[in-house]
C-alpha cells in the first residue's frame, strides 16, 4: 500500500487531486436558460429575451470562464446553442437577440427539464460538471405544465444542477417551487415585462455568500455556497492479507486528515476497519479536534481475520455510519465521502451495497492494490474513474515513454470514416423518410472526398445490406443522391447484434475503404427504433476494442440500456420521441462527434517487445535492465487482453525469452522476467537482432496484432556499439510501423541509437549538461556556498568520491571571513550540519574538515526536508549567510536517489529566497526531481556514478569563477542610468486592427527615449493573438535606428482568440532568456510593456506569477475593452496597470510609464538618493503591535521586542503625529499601553524595552484580534480612525491559532484597519494570509531572530497601504415615482452635467445610477462602465420608472446592501470616498432613520436634494450633515445647486481623506536643495508640502485657484503643460499628493 506518483499520462492524478480538495471553481459556471416558448408567452417573449441579455451582460463569458446555453420549449425542447457553441459574450448576446418565439402547445415543462438534463448538461455539450464547475439552470416559465415535473426536477437536483425558476402570475407557483433548488429560489413577477425587478434578486440567489474553498464534484445541495464541511469515512481492509501494508494505510489516512478543517467544525472523520465483520474505530461525532483524530489514527492496530467481506462492510456503513446518530450531516446537505482502501477481492457481493451508497449520495473513492479486483473497485466507486490503483513508481524514462505512446497513438481528425446503420425493420416504415432526411442533413455538413470524409450506409432488420461502401462514392453530391434513393427494406425480427458484427467484419475493413490502420477516426451512427432480438454485448464490445466510435440514436420504442451498451459511452446514446424529431438532436450529434474526434483515444491495447543487450559488457547492469522491464510491465493492462509482452535477449545471436502470445496474465510475465538470467557472449550484433524481431516476433504467429491495427512498440536497452550495421533493419522496422525507443548508456553509440529510435532518444547516463550560469546579485569577490551531500545507505560506496569532489571545488575557492564561505551538510532521513558558513575561516580548515567527513547512512532519503533545513538553518544570518548584504548564495546538491518526500515547496522556497541551486545526480537519481530542485532545469547535472564527478568539477569551477555578475545592491545610491531590457508585447488580434498604428507609434516614441546605441538598453517586440510571433529579439538589433526602422514596418498580425496567458508564458520561456538576448542573469532589469485591447481567452494567473517570480517588471496598458482585474494581475503592481480609452490616447500614459519604470528599477534619475527604510508618513498614523506571548515564543520574545523598538525608532511619535500601542496575548490579550498612553518616542521605546514575556496557552489569535478591534482601535483608547487617520495592526505570531480567525479578521478589514501579519515557520501561513489586509502582506521569517530581514519589506508594505487611492465612487439615487414624471428630464440632465466634471476614463471616479419608487432598480453599477462616454450615453437614455408609493428608506437600505459593496464595484474597503447624491421629489412612505444611519456608519457621504414637495427634516436626516440637505423649488432649478454640491463634495472628501505620507528623503536632491512653498503661500508640489502650506493649500483647492504646478487647473490644461518635471520619482509622488488633495 505504498502510494507513489502515478505515470504522467495516467488520468488518475486529476482524480487524486479532486479527492484531496474537491475544488469547486466558482470563477466559472455553466448556465442554461430554459425559455417557455409556448403560444401563451408570445407577447412576453421579447421581455424574456431582454432579460437573458442583461444577465449575460454581467457574465464573464469564455471557454475557460462562464459558458451559456439557451433552450426554448413548448411541446418539445429545441436547443438554440449549447454550452460549448459560443465562446464570447458578444457572440452569445448576438445569438440571444436573434431568438425568435417558437410557439406551440401544450407546455411540457417536465419533458423539457429531462431534455436539458440528458442533452445539455453533458460533457459532449460543453458541461464541465465533472470538473467541479457549478451548473445552473434558469427557467423562465409562463404557465402550468401539461406533464409531471416531479421526476425530472428531482433528477436535476441529484445531478447537482442548481435550478432557479422564474414565473409569472399565470405560472403554477407550487410547481415552480418543486422545480427550483429550494422553494425560496422560485421567483415571481406579474408579467414578463417586470423581469428587471427580479434581476438583482436573481444575482443574489446565484451568488450567495463567499466563494467556497472546498467543494465536491457532485454535491446536489450547494452551488457557489460555502459548504458547512465534509463527512469523511475511511474504510480500511484489516484482513490477514494486508498485515504488512497496514502501516502505509494508517499513514495515508493520517496525511489526508492533516489537510482537513476539523477544528472549526467543518470536516468530520470516521474510521472503520473490516475483514469478516466491520469494526468502527471511531464515529463521525466521536472527536471534534484534528489532534484527537490523529492521535487515534496513529494508535490503530491491524484487525486481522478472514474472509474479506467488502459488501457487508459497505452495507454496515450505510446502515450505521452514514446516519445522523453517528454524526453524519447528510440530511443537512453536507457532502458524504467514503474512501475505501482494499487489498483483495471481496468474498461477498458488493453490487447491492455499492448501489445503495450511491443512491444515498455518498461519493466513494475505491483504492486498491494489484491484488484487488479492478472491476469490483469500479462498481464500488462513485464513478469508474474514481477506482484508483497505485503501482510502484517507474523511473523517468518509463513515464516519458508511456506519455509518448499516448501522444503518438492519436488520430487524424482532418478526415473521418462514417458508417450509418439504419433500422429498416417493419416497425420503422413510417419513420424511415425522417431517417433518410437526417442522414442527408448530416452528410451536408461533411467534407466528402477520397482523402477527406468517407461515408457508407447500411440498412438492416433480420440481415444487414450495404447500400454503398466507404470507397464507393467520392463526392458529397453522389452520396446525397444515393441517400435520397434509399428505400425501406422491411423485415423482422430486428437483429441489431448481428448487424453490428456485420459492419465490423465487412464495412470497417481496408478492402471496403476503411482507413482505420492509417489513424483515420472510425464512426458508426446507429438509427434504431426498437429492442434487438439478439444480444448486442459481444459485437458492441468488439467495435469498441477496434477503436470504432459508436453513437446510438433511438426512439421511445428503443431499449435505452441497450443503446447505452452499444454507444462508445452511455452519454453518446441520444434519444428522440419519434424519428420525425431527429432534427432536434442534430446539433447534439455534431457536438458528440466533435468531442469524439478531439479525444485522440489510444487504441485498445499495445504489443510491447523488450530487446535486451545480454552481451558480456552488460553483466553488472543486467539486474537493472530486468528491474526496468518489470516496472514497465507493472503499468500495463495484460490481464484484460489489451497489452501483450515479449522479451528477447541478444549478443551474437538473439534468444527469445517468451513471445507476445506466450503468456496471458501479468503475473506469469512478471515471474518470468524476475527469473531472467544474463545471456553473455560477444560480439554485440544489434542489427541482426532487429532483423530477427521483424521476421520472427512482430508476426501474427508470434502473437503480434499489427494487422489488426494494434500499435507495435519496441524498447531496446543497449550498453554498447553494434558490431554490425543497424541501418537496414532499423529502416525495415520503421516501415513496418514499429515504434522504437532506444535507451543507451555512455558506452552506446549516440548516432546509432538515433538511427534506431523512431522519434527521439534518451540517454540515461549523459555525462553533463552544458551552460551553467549563476544568477547572483552581485559581488564576485565573495560568495556563500553550501554543499548538501546524500549520506543515505545507497551512497555508501560513492561517498569517498563525493568527499573528494567537495575538496577539489573548495581548493579553487578563496576562503575567508570576508571572501568565500563554505558549509557542508549531510542528510538521509534527517539533515546534519558538519560546519556552518561562519564556522571555518581558512581554506585549510575547510579542507581538513571535508577530509574528516564520515558517511552517516540511514533511510529513507528525505531530500525535501533537507532542502527546507538548509534554507531555515544554514542560509541565515546567524549561521553566517551574507544574503542580505548582497553576497551570492549557492547550494550544490550531490544526490544518489529519488526523494521519499516532496521537494516541490522547499525547492520553490530556495528559489524565492534567491539561492542558486545546482543539482548533481547519478543514474539512480530522479532526473525530473533534480530539475525541479535546480535553479533551472539545465542546471541539473548528471553522471553515471559518483566516481565520474571530476568531469563536472572542472566545468563547475570554471563557470563559477567566470559568470558571477554584479546586480543591484540592497541599498543603492543611484549614480547613473542603468541598462534595461525592454520587451513590448502587442495585442495583434482582430479587435485591435484600427488601433495598431497607435500602438506602433507608442513603441516608437518610447524607443526614442532609450539608450540603445551605447549598448545599455535592449529592445524586443512580440505580437500575439491566438499565438505569439516574435518580431525581433533582444539581441537582434544593436542600434536604435535598426529598431525604429523595424517598428515602423510592423504589420498587424490579426487572428483570434486573444490568448494573453499563453503569450506571457511564451515570453518567459523564449524571450526573457539568455539565448534571446536577455541579461537578467547579469542583473539587468527586465521590463515588459503589454498593450492589450481585450480580455484574454485563457488564464493569465500562472504566467503572470511566473514572470513576477522571474523578476520581470510588467506594465499592463489596456483600453476600455480590457479586463481591469486581469490587467492588475498581470502588472508587477496593480498601480502599474494603466488604462486608456482607446490606443490613440497612449501618449497620455507614456510619461507615467517611463516614470514608473524608473521608479521600479531605482534608476530613472541620478539626482536623488533612495532611502530603503523611508517607511512612512511624518504626518500621523495609529499603529498597534500585537505580540504572540504564548509558551512557544519564549526564546523568540527578545527578538520581537527588539524588532518593535527598531520600527518605533523610525516613527514620529507624538499626540498629533504617530501613536503606538502594544498588546501581548496567548490565551487572553493584555494591553501594555494604549494609543493615547505615551506621547514621545522615548517613552514608547522605554516601555517596549521593559516588556516581559507572559507565557500561557493555548494561542487564541482570533480572540486577540477581536480584542484589539473592540478595545484598542477605539476613540477612548486613542484611535483616530473617525478622523481619517490610518489604522495599522502589526501582528507578530509564532504558531497556529487554537480558535478561528475568520470573523475577527474580516471585522478588522471592514473597519478599515490595515493588518500586516509576520509569522515564523511554526505559524500557519494560510491563517496569516487570511488575517492580513492582503495575502501579500503576510510576511514570513524562519525564526524571530530573523526579523531584521523583513524590516525593509515591512516598510514597503506600510508605505503601500498608507497610499490612499485617488478617486471617488458616486452613486445617484433618483426618485422615479409617479410624482416626478415631468421633472425626470431635469434630473437626468443634472446627473449628466455632474458626470461631465468627473475623472472616469483614468479609473479615478466611478459612477452608478439607481432609480426607485416602490422598489429600487439599478440602471448600472459602479463597475459596469469604465469610460465617461459609456456612462453619459446610458444616462441620456434613462427612462422614467414610474410607480408608487415612494419608499426612500427601502431604497437607501438597498444601496447599502447591494451597491456600496465590492462585488458591485465599490472601493470603500480600499479607502475610496463613497458619495451618494439623492434627488427626491416627495416624502417617503417608509422610515428613513435606520437606513440613513446605516449609510453614515458605512462612511457614505450623502447629499440629499429635494423639491418643495420633499420633507425637509427627512432630507436632513438622510444627509451626511444637515447642511448637505439642499433644496430647489422644482427639478428644473437643479443647476442652481450644482456648484454648491461640487464644492461641498470637494471640501468634505478633502477633509476626510487621510494625509499622505511624506517619505523622508524622498524629495531630497543629492545636492541638498529643497523646494520651498511658492509665493503668497501657494504650494508648489515640485517639493514636499510643508506643514504651514496645508491650510492655504486646501483653501485654494476648494476655491479652484491655480497653483504653480497646475493646482485647480482643468485636466486638459494640465496635459498641455510641459511634462519634463514629471519623470522623477519625487515629482511623481508630488503629483500623487496633488491628485489626492484636489479631491
Amino acid at each position: 500500500f505504498r502510494v507513489h506518483n502515478p505515470p504522467l499520462c495516467d488520468r488518475s492524478p486529476s482524480v487524486v487531486l479532486s479527492f484531496y480538495f474537491f475544488l469547486f471553481d466558482t470563477a466559472k459556471k455553466d448556465i442554461v436558460f430554459l425559455l417557455d416558448g409556448s403560444d401563451s408567452t408570445r407577447n412576453g417573449f421579447p421581455a424574456m429575451r431582454d432579460f437573458v441579455e442583461r444577465v449575460v451582460d454581467k457574465l464573464n463569458v469564455g471557454e475557460n470562464k462562464d459558458r451559456v446555453s439557451v433552450v426554448q420549449y413548448s411541446r418539445d425542447a429545441e436547443v438554440h446553442f449549447y454550452l460549448n457553441s459560443l465562446n464570447t459574450r458578444e457572440d452569445v448576446v448576438d445569438s440571444v437577440r436573434a431568438l425568435r418565439h417558437r410557439g406551440g402547445r401544450p407546455l411540457n415543462t417536465g419533458a423539457a427539464l429531462q431534455f436539458v438534463r440528458d442533452n445539455v448538461f453533458t460533457t459532449s455539450s460543453g458541461s464541465r460538471r465533472l470538473q467541479g464547475v457549478p451548473q445552473m439552470l434558469i427557467l423562465l416559465n409562463g404557465g402550468g405544465s401539461a406533464d409531471s415535473v416531479d421526476t425530472p426536477a428531482s433528477a436535476l437536483k441529484q445531478q447537482g444542477i442548481f435550478v432557479i425558476g422564474i414565473g409569472t402570475k399565470s405560472s403554477d407557483s407550487r410547481e415552480l417551487q418543486k422545480i427550483s433548488h429550494e422553494p425560496s429560489h422560485a421567483l415571481s413577477v406579474s408579467e414578463f415585462t417586470d423581469l428587471p425587478t427580479v434581476q438583482e434578486q436573481l444575482s443574489s440567489v446565484m451568488i450567495t455568500g463567499k466563494k467556497p474553498r472546498h467543494f465536491f464534484l457532485h454535491s446536489p445541495h450547494h452551488v457557489e455556497r460555502k459548504p458547512a464541511g465534509r463527512d469523511f469515512v475511511f474504510l480500511l481492509d484489516g484482513s490477514d492479507g494486508t498485515r504488512t501494508g497496514f502501516p502505509a494505510m494508517r499513514d495515508f489516512v493520517q496525511r489526508v486528515v492533516e489537510t482537513l478543517s476539523v477544528d472549526d467544525n467543518k470536516d468530520r472523520v470516521s474510521v472503520v476497519q473490516y475483514s469478516r465483520d466491520p469494526a468502527v474505530q471511531f464515529y463521525l461525532n466521536t472527536y471534534t479536534t484534528k489532534g484527537e483524530i490523529l492521535d487515534t489514527v496513529r494508535g490503530l492496530r491491524h484487525k486481522g481475520g478472514r474472509p474479506l467481506n467488502t459488501g457487508a462492510a459497505l452495507q454496515y456503513l450505510r446502515d450505521n455510519v452514514f446516519t445522523a446518530s453517528a454524526g453524519s450531516r447528510r440530511l443537512e446537505g453536507v457532502p458524504q465521502v467514503l474512501v475505501l482502501l482494499s487489498g483483495g477481492r471481496s468474498s461477498d457481493s458488493v453490487d447491492a451495497p455499492a448501489s445503495a451508497l450511491k443512491q444515498l449520495g455518498v461519493l466513494t473513492f475505491a483504492i486498491g492494490t494489484s491484488r484487488s479486483d479492478r472491476s469490483e473497485m469500479q462498481k464500488i466507486a462513485h464513478d469508474p474513474s474514481y477506482a484508483l490503483s497505485f503501482f510502484p513508481f517507474i523511473f523517468f524514462f518509463a513515464e516519458v515513454m508511456m506519455c509518448c505512446l499516448v501522444v503518438l497513438f492519436s488520430v487524424d481528425t482532418a478526415k473521418k470514416d462514417i458508417v450509418f446503420l439504419l433500422d429498416g425493420s417493419d416497425s420503422t416504415r413510417n419513420g424511415f423518410p425522417a431517417m433518410r432526411d437526417f442522414v442527408e442533413r448530416v452528410v451536408d455538413k461533411l467534407n466528402v472526398g477520397e482523402n477527406k470524409d468517407r461515408v457508407s450506409v447500411v440498412q438492416y432488420s433480420r440481415d444487414a445490406e450495404v447500400h454503398f461502401y466507404l470507397n464507393s462514392l467520392n463526392t458529397r453530391e453522389d452520396v446525397v443522391d444515393s441517400v435520397r434513393a434509399l428505400r425501406h427494406r422491411g423485415g423482422r425480427p430486428l437483429n441489431t447484434g448481428a448487424a453490428l458484427q456485420f459492419v465490423r467484419d465487412n464495412v470497417f475493413t481496408t478492402s471496403s475503404g476503411s482507413r482505420r490502420l492509417q489513424g483515420v477516426p472510425q464512426m458508426l451512427i446507429l438509427l434504431n427504433g426498437g429492442g434487438s432480438a439478439d444480444s448486442v454485448d459481444t459485437p458492441a464490445s468488439a467495435l469498441k476494442q477496434q477503436g470504432i466510435f459508436v453513437i446510438g440514436i433511438g426512439t421511445k420504442s428503443s431499449d435505452s440500456r441497450e443503446l447505452q451498451k452499444i454507444s462508445h459511452e452511455p452519454s453518446h446514446a441520444l434519444s428522440v420521441s419519434e424519428f420525425t424529431d431527429l432534427p432536434t438532436v442534430q446539433e447534439q450529434l455534431s457536438s458528440v462527434m466533435s468531442a469524439v474526434l478531439v479525444r485522440a483515444t489510444p487504441p485498445a491495447g499495445r504489443d510491447f517487445v523488450f530487446l535486451l543487450d545480454g552481451s558480456d559488457g552488460t553483466r553488472t547492469g543486467f539486474p537493472a535492465m530486468r528491474d526496468f522491464v518489470q516496472r514497465v510491465v507493472e503499468t500495463l493492462s495484460v490481464d484484460d487482453n489489451k497489452d501483450r509482452v515479449s522479451v528477447v535477449q541478444y549478443s551474437r545471436d538473439p534468444a527469445v525469452q517468451f513471445y507476445l502470445n506466450t503468456y496471458t496474465t501479468k503475473g506469469e510475465i512478471l515471474d518470468t522476467v524476475r527469473g531472467l538470467r544474463h545471456k553473455g557472449g560477444r560480439p554485440l550484433n544489434t542489427g541482426a537482432a532487429l532483423q530477427y524481431l521483424r521476421d520472427n516476433v512482430f508476426t501474427a504467429s508470434a502473437g503480434s496484432r499489427r494487422l489488426e491495427g494494434v500499435p507495435q512498440v519496441l524498447v531496446l536497452l543497449s550498453g554498447g556499439r553494434s558490431s554490425d550495421s543497424v541501418d537496414a533493419p532499423a529502416s525495415a522496422l520503421k516501415q513496418l510501423g514499429v515504434l522504437t525507443f532506444a535507451i543507451g548508456t555512455s558506452r552506446s553509440d549516440r548516432s546509432e541509437m538515433q538511427k534506431i529510435f523512431f522519434p527521439f532518444i534518451f540517454f540515461f547516463a549523459e555525462v553533463l549538461m552544458c551552460c551553467l550560469v549563476v544568477l547572483f546579485s552581485v559581488d564576485t569577490a565573495k560568495k556563500d556556498i553550501v554543499f548538501l551531500l546524500d549520506g543515505s545507505d545507497s551512497t555508501r560506496n560513492g561517498f569517498p568520491a563525493m568527499r573528494d569532489f567537495v575538496e577539489r571545488v573548495v581548493d579553487k575557492l578563496n576562503v575567508g571571513e570576508n571572501k568565500d564561505r563554505v558549509s557542508v551538510v549531510q542528510y538521509s532521513r534527517d539533515a546534519e550540519v558538519h560546519f556552518y558558513l561562519n564556522s571555518l575561516n581558512t581554506r585549510e580548515d575547510v579542507v581538513d574538515s571535508v577530509r574528516a567527513l564520515r558517511h552517516r547512512g540511514g533511510r529513507p532519503l528525505n531530500t525535501g526536508a533537507a532542502l527546507q533545513f538548509v534554507r531555515d538553518n544554514v542560509f541565515t544570518t546567524s549561521s553566517g549567510s551574507r544574503r542580505l548584504q548582497g553576497v551570492p548564495q549557492m547550494l550544490i546538491l550531490l544526490n544518489g536517489g529519488g526523494s521519499a518526500d516532496s521537494v516541490d515547496t522547499p525547492a520553490s522556497a530556495l528559489k524565492q529566497q534567491g539561492i542558486f541551486v545546482i543539482g548533481i545526480g547519478t543514474k539512480s537519481s530522479d532526473s525530473r526531481e533534480l530539475q525541479k530542485i535546480s535553479h533551472e532545469p539545465s542546471h541539473a547535472l548528471s553522471v553515471s556514478e559518483f566516481t565520474d564527478l571530476p568531469t563536472v568539477q572542472e566545468q563547475l569551477s570554471s563557470v563559477m569563477s567566470a559568470v558571477l555578475v554584479r546586480a543591484t545592491p540592497v541599498t543603492p545610491t543611484v549614480t547613473g542610468k542603468k541598462p534595461r531590457d525592454f520587451v513590448f508585447l502587442l495585442d495583434g488580434s482582430d479587435g485591435t486592427r484600427t488601433g495598431f498604428p497607435a500602438m506602433r507609434d507608442f513603441v516608437q516614441r518610447v524607443v526614442e527615449t532609450l539608450s540603445v546605441d551605447d549598448n545599455k538598453d535592449r529592445v524586443s517586440v512580440v505580437q500575439y493573438s491566438r499565438d505569439p510571433a516574435v518580431q525581433f529579439y533582444l539581441n537582434t538589433y544593436t542600434t536604435k535606428g535598426e529598431i525604429l526602422d523595424t517598428v515602423r514596418g510592423l504589420r498587424h498580425k490579426g487572428g483570434r482568440p486573444l490568448n494573453t496567458g499563453a503569450a506571457l508564458q511564451y515570453l518567459r520561456d523564449n524571450v526573457f532568456t539568455a539565448s534571446a538576448g536577455s541579461r537578467r542573469l547579469e542583473g539587468v532589469p527586465q521590463v515588459l510593456v503589454l498593450l492589450s485591447g481585450g480580455r484574454s481567452s485563457d488564464s493569465v494567473d500562472a504566467p503572470a506569477s511566473a514572470l513576477k517570480q522571474l523578476g520581470v517588471l510588467t506594465f499592463a496598458i489596456g483600453t476600455s475593452r480590457s479586463d481591469r482585474s486581469e490587467m492588475q494581475k498581470i502588472a508587477h503592481d496593480p498601480s502599474y496597470a494603466l488604462s486608456v480609452s482607446e490606443f490613440t490616447d497612449l501618449p497620455s500614459v507614456q510619461q507615467q510609464l517611463q516614470s514608473s519604470a524608473g521608479e521600479g528599477m531605482l534608476g530613472a534619475s541620478s539626482g536623488y538618493t533612495i532611502h530603503p527604510f523611508a517607511i512612512v508618513d511624518t504626518a500621523k498614523k495609529d499603529i498597534v503591535f500585537l505580540l504572540d506571548g504564548s509558551d512557544s515564543t519564549r526564546n523568540g520574545f527578545p527578538a520581537m521586542r527588539d524588532f518593535v523598538e527598531r520600527v518605533v525608532d523610525k516613527l514620529n511619535v507624538g499626540e498629533n503625529k504617530d501613536r503606538v500601542s502594544v498588546v501581548q496575548y496567548s490565551r487572553d490579550a493584555e494591553v501594555h499601553f494604549y494609543l493615547n498612553s505615551l506621547n514621545t518616542r522615548e517613552d514608547v521605546v522605554d516601555s517596549v524595552r521593559a516588556l516581559r514575556h507572559r507565557g500561557g496557552r493555548p494561542l487564541n489569535t482570533g480572540a486577540a484580534l477581536q480584542f484589539v478591534r473592540d478595545n484598542v482601535f477605539t476613540t477612548s483608547s486613542g484611535s483616530r480612525r473617525l478622523q481619517g487617520v490610518p489604522q495599522m495592526l502589526i501582528l507578530l505570531n509564532g504558531g497556529g491559532s487554537a480558535d478561528s480567525v475568520d470573523t475577527p479578521a474580516s471585522a478588522l478589514k471592514q473597519q478599515g484597519i490595515f493588518v500586516i501579519g509576520i509569522g515564523t515557520k511554526s505559524s500557519d501561513s494560510r491563517e496569516l494570509q487570511k488575517i492580513s489586509h492582503e495575502p501579500s502582506h503576510a510576511l514570513s521569517v524562519s525564526e524571530f531572530t530573523d526579523l531584521p530581514t523583513v524590516q525593509e519589506q515591512l516598510s514597503s508594505v506600510m508605505s503601500a497601504v498608507l497610499r490612499k487611492p485617488a478617486g471617488r465612487d458616486f452613486v445617484f439615487l433618483l426618485d422615479g415615482s409617479d410624482g416626478t414624471r415631468t421633472g425626470f428630464p431635469a434630473m437626468r440632465d443634472f446627473v449628466q452635467r455632474v458626470v461631465e466634471t468627473l475623472s472616469v476614463d483614468d479609473n479615478k471616479d466611478r459612477v452608478s445610477v439607481v432609480q426607485y419608487s416602490r422598489d429600487p432598480a439599478v440602471q448600472f453599477y459602479l463597475n459596469t462602465y469604465t469610460t465617461k462616454g459609456e456612462i453619459l450615453d446610458t444616462v441620456r437614455g434613462l427612462r422614467h420608472k414610474g410607480g408608487r408609493p415612494l419608499n426612500t428608506g427601502a431604497a437607501l437600505q438597498y444601496l447599502r446592501d447591494n451597491v456600496f459593496t465590492a462585488s458591485a464595484g465599490s472601493r470603500r474597503l480600499e479607502g475610496v470616498p463613497q458619495v451618494l447624491v439623492l434627488l427626491s421629489g416627495g416624502r417617503s412612505s417608509d422610515s428613513v432613520d435606520a437606513p440613513a444611519s446605516a449609510l453614515k456608519q458605512l462612511g457614505v457621504l450623502t447629499f440629499a436634494i429635494g423639491t418643495s414637495r420633499s420633507d425637509r427634516s427627512e432630507m436632513q436626516k438622510i444627509a451626511h450633515d444637515p447642511s448637505y440637505a439642499l433644496s430647489v423649488s422644482e427639478f428644473t432649478d437643479l443647476p442652481s445647486v450644482q456648484q454648491q454640491l461640487q464644492s461641498s463634495v470637494d471640501e468634505e472628501v478633502t477633509k476626510t481623506t487621510p494625509e499622505l505620507p511624506t517619505v523622508p528623503g524622498m524629495f531630497m536632491s543629492t545636492s541638498g536643495g529643497q523646494t520651498e512653498c511658492g509665493r503668497k503661500q501657494r504650494p508648489c508640489l515640485c517639493g514636499p508640502v510643508q506643514q504651514g502650506c496645508r491650510g492655504p493649500l486646501l483653501s485654494q483647492l476648494t476655491q479652484h485657484k491655480r497653483g504653480c504646478c497646475g493646482f485647480g487647473q482643468s485636466a486638459e490644461a494640465q496635459r498641455r503643460q510641459t511634462p519634463q518635471h514629471w519623470g522623477s520619482p519625487p515629482i511623481r509622488q508630488g503629483q500623487r499628493l496633488y491628485n489626492l488633495l484636489r479631491e
